[in-house]
Formats: structure tokens, sequence, C-alpha cells
């Protein structure tokens, strides 16, 4: 991003009804660009925040640590630099580089080391906390020449490298890679002496936009893709399965075929983080059946669904892969090596990130993958990650044995042998929870988006009641599905926050968890703010037969209407649980 480009972005008016997102950069130089960068790229991120930043003084690194662990933002951006370890590490400071004063250098810099660790336990990481490590090359310390590398220098590196080990394990703070940061911004690129000598601010501009870029990031992560489809000739394996046949493909270096074995290894990869996959092929289905049989291929035919194999248009595929997964288009990537194919789908479903597979560049493919890497990845593996593919194979065998489509009998659901747990848990939070919400469309009560900072200072008040459950039938495990959260008040339960994955429909879990609010929590009514959304549809609907009547902004139940408009579930409740 060029300055001028971020100054127009902060020019422009935040949308009607933006959500503050204030953020607390700490740095001991002045901000200035960075700064200005930050706010744009968390700007044009998210047009629906209201970006505010401040910082602390100059030169008090360890004052402006503590201020922000103190504050209530809703973020922060550490950017650390040499001289924050010691002042003499800077090029503003004209104290000693004598030999005899590296041991003190040295101490200096653990002790300072020690103390960020302190603070950032001290604060439970209330808000997501970005930190980058020192970016601009040390200066010329020691006494050794620039090609040596030397105790000092080693020993420095290593203890900032011990910090940041330390720091990883803290749950909200994210660590930016200066491996990706070497890629985005060469080091001969960085320091601007000029800059540092007249204004205190030490980047190079270029350099200050891509660290405004790489904090953005981890302050406001875009939500990664869902899923991948993919083609199987020429690109999960090397060569046209019905012209080669089964043992004529390949994947191996003996073949010349690596980059397609990589690329295997890499899907598998991804399915195992919860990443849905699915092909999309003009193809035997008989022929790939018998491929996929093959015992040295790498990836498991059990880590694909729906495998749409047959000789019609892919974007038709893509559609009832699409509508088997129930996901948006705009989540998925399309993997194939034929730019025709990729046009073809890419004109049906626009929103679709279509990519080519560089079956005759190793260096692409594994370019290609790094790109992927990008677009799926995620901080963390949860349960529900584990089993996501699977439980979209539950889902279908759900829908495909009960009697009557959508509406699904009681004999069915009697015979499914369900089994719902329920977690009242606020401290320590699960972080499933805010994940459920803020990726919910369907079956969402008001579509109410929270930042890390927001649902942590919302479910840390006193009357305040969290309720997620999970399930499981005889079709295999959903894991966790549902999250509700209100504020009890007497006897009445003012619900803010509802969500259900649609991997759950249809089992009248919805109606299981209103009588678990009734029965467990001691309420006579419940009073639901709903919000219409483009997507909310099966929640309205829910409601409408609830309620009687079309859901208003405060749509109240009360314990006895409930019991007259209830479906019967047949769910077995287990123990409810506190964690």
């Amino acid at each position: 991003m060029k300055l001028i480009e971020a100054l127009e972005i902060l020019k422009q008016a935040p949308t009607e009804g933006a959500i503050p997102f204030e953020v607390y950069m700490v740095s001991s130089f002045t901000p200035l660009h960075l700064q200005t960068f930050l706010a744009a790229e968390l700007r044009k991120r998210n047009p629906n925040r209201s970006v505010s930043l401040s910082s602390g003084l100059y030169g008090d690194i360890r004052g402006n640590l503590t201020r922000m662990a103190q504050s209530k933002s809703d973020g922060a951006a550490i950017v650390l630099e040499w001289s924050d370890f010691d002042p003499r590490l800077g090029l503003r400071s004209l104290g000693s580089w004598d030999p005899e004063v590296t041991e003190d250098l040295l101490n200096n810099a653990r002790q300072f080391a020690t103390f960020l660790c302190a603070v950032l336990r001290s604060m439970l990481v209330k808000f997501p906390v970005s930190l980058s490590s020192p970016t601009l090359p040390l200066p010329p310390v020691t006494h050794y020449p620039s090609w040596h590398s030397n105790k000092f220098d080693l020993s420095l590196k290593q203890c900032v490298a011990s910090m940041l080990v330390s720091i990883s394990e803290l749950q909200n703070v994210h660590i930016i890679s200066s491996d990706r940061l070497d890629i985005s911004s060469p080091f001969n690129r960085r320091l601007d002496p000029k800059s540092e000598y007249a204004s205190g601010f030490p980047y190079q501009i270029p350099h200050a936009s891509e660290m405004a870029h790489l904090h953005a990031n981890q302050l406001l992560p875009l939500n990664p893709k869902k899923g991948l489809i993919t083609d199987l000739d020429d690109t999960v394996w090397l060569g046209i399965l019905g012209e080669l046949g089964v043992d004529g493909i390949s994947w191996d270096l003996e073949h010349g075929a690596q980059g397609h074995g990589s690329y295997q290894r890499f899907l598998q990869s991804l399915s195992r983080t919860g990443v849905l996959l699915a092909v999309a092929s003009k193809n035997n289905p008989q022929l790939v059946d018998e491929a996929f049989r093959r015992t040295d291929l790498l990836l498991s035919r059990n880590h694909l669904y729906p495998m749409e194999a047959h000789w019609g248009p892919k974007s038709e595929s893509v559609a009832r892969i699409l509508k088997t997964w129930n996901v948006a288009a705009d989540s998925i990537v399309f993997i194939d090596d034929s730019p025709m194919e990729l046009a073809e789908v890419k004109a049906v479903h626009p929103q679709i990130e279509c990519l080519l597979f560089p079956k005759s560049d190793p260096a692409a493919i594994l370019d290609l993958q790094y790109r992927l890497r990008d677009l799926f990845g995620k901080r963390s593996i949860t349960q529900e990650d584990t089993i996501r593919q699977e439980s979209i194979r539950v889902a279908e065998e759900f829908r495909a044995e009960s009697a009557n489509g959508n509406v699904i009998s009681d004999v069915f659901l009697r015979q499914a042998e369900a089994e719902l747990t329920f977690h009242v848990q606020k401290h320590p939070l699960d972080p499933r929870a805010i994940e459920l919400v803020n990726k919910t469309n369907q079956f969402n009560l008001n579509g109410k988006r929270y930042t890390d900072a927001s649902w942590l200072t919302y479910i840390k008040q006193p009357n305040t009641l969290l309720v997620m459950a999970s399930y499981r039938d005889k079709y295999g495990p959903l894991g966790k599905i549902a999250v509700i959260a209100g504020r009890k008040e007497r006897r009445t339960l003012h619900v803010d926050t509802w969500v259900m994955s649609c991997r759950a429909f249809s089992r009248r879990i919805e109606h299981h968890c209103i009588e678990e609010l009734f029965e467990r929590h001691e309420i006579e009514e419940i009073v639901f703010y709903f919000e219409w959304t483009p997507q909310n549809g099966p929640i309205q609907e829910f409601l409408a037969e609830l309620l009687g009547g079309s859901p208003v902004a405060q749509g109240r139940l009360t314990r006895n209407c409930f019991a007259e408009r209830r479906m019967k579930t047949f769910h077995k409740v287990l123990e409810t649980a506190n964690g």
C-alpha cells in the first residue's frame, strides 16, 4: 500500500453503525507512517469497524507495555526493535560500544525479555496482541567483521528467540513470522537512518507498509476458506486416467511427478485440519474408484466427499458440492490444470477462488501450496475440525435415511439414538464459542459478531449465561454445534446470541436447547433479541412457529407457551458439563 492510498482510505467515513475497534500500538519510536498504514489496513480489512489507534510515549517501551496491559483496547500491536532491549542498540543513542559492554548489553536484553513475558502473562491477554520481533539490522556493536557470526550476536538473537517461544504459548498473542517478512520486505530496504535521526521513525515507507499489513493480518484475520474442490488428471496425479489406465498415472520422483505427490500430501494435511475436500473431475467413475484403491496413493479416498466424477460440466459438479457442504461459494477454492475449466467454473460461480495447478512447474506448485496455506491457515485445531468432513457425511446419511426429507418422523428420530451434552462454562472460555458465533449465518438470532475483547467483556458480566451444546447419534458425532448467550434478570433470560450449525438442522435440537434453558436455569420467560438478516431464514421460520407469528426485535416466550408449541424430542441428555 502506498502512503497516499492509506490517507485516502482514512479520509472515508466509517460505515454507518460501524463497531468501534480500538488498537493500542506499542513501540519506543515515533510511530508516524506505521500508525497511518495500520489504521488504513484495518479499515480496509473490515469496513464495518470504526478503527482508532493510540500510542504511548516516545522512548518509554516499558511504560507503554504497562499502559497497554491496563487499557480497554480491542487489540494491540507491539513493534519491537533492538533499541527496546537496550538503547545502545539503536542509532539515536550515543552509549558506549566498547568491547567490555557487550555482557551488560546482553543482561539488559534478557531483563527486558523477562519483563515483556511477565506483562503479557499478567494481563491474561484479554484481547488479541500482534507482536513483531526486531526487524532492523543490528548496528556494528562488536569488533568482528560483518560476515563473521559472533557470540554476542548469536546470544542476543537466542535471547529474543527464547522470549518468543515463551510468548507463543499464550493463547491470544500472535507473533509475526520473520521468514514471511524476509520475503515481502528485503532486509536491506528496511532501515532509514535519515528518518531515524530526524524524527525517530526508523523505517523506509515500503517496510512500514508491509509491517502494518502483517500486523493487520494478526489483529483482524480474514476468515479461512472452508473447502477445496480439486481436479484429478494432471493435478492429483500426472497423466490422464482414461488414457493411461490406473497403473499408468504417477506422483513420484521416478516418473517425474513428485509435485503431484507433494500436492496429495498437502491435501491430506489440509483435511486433517478440518478443511473440506471434494473432487470435480471429468472422468470414468469406475476408473476413479479403482485408482483410489491404489495402496501407494498419499491422499485417502475417505478424505474426499463428495466425489463428482462424470462427463458433465464441472460447474454443475461444483454446485452439487456446495449444496452438500451447505457453504457459500466465497469460502471455496477450486483447483484445475485447465484454464478453460477454471473459466467455466468461474463464470457460473464468480465468488469461488479458482487457481491453476501448474503441472509443469515444480516451483510454481510449491508456491501454490504456500498460497493455499495462507488461504486455509488457522491458529488452532479444534475437535470439531477433526470431524468436520465426516460430520458432512453423517448429515447426508441422516437426511437420506429420514422418511420425508426435511420433515423427519418421530419414529426416525427415536431410532437415531441421539445424545446431547450441554456445556455451561465461562472460564476458561472455549474458543469454539466465538468461532461458531462469528461464522454461522443461517441459524443466527441476529447476525451479531464479536471481537475477542468484546466477547470476553460480555461474558465476564456476572449475570451473563453461556451454554454450548454438543451432539452425536448412531451416525456419528457433530461436536459442539450450538451456542446460546444471554443475561439473566430474575426469572427472565434475555438471549442476545443464539447460533446453531447447519449440520445440526432437522434434529429438533433447537427445541431441546430451549427446554434446557427453562428447566436447568430456573426461568419463566425468554426474550429473544432478533434481527433480520438476508441469510437467517431458518431461525426466522423456527421463531415464527414458536412465537406464533413473524419474529420481532424482542420476541417473548413464556414457559407455558413453549410447553404448548414445542415439538417432541428424543435426545438423551448426558450430564451437563462445566467445561
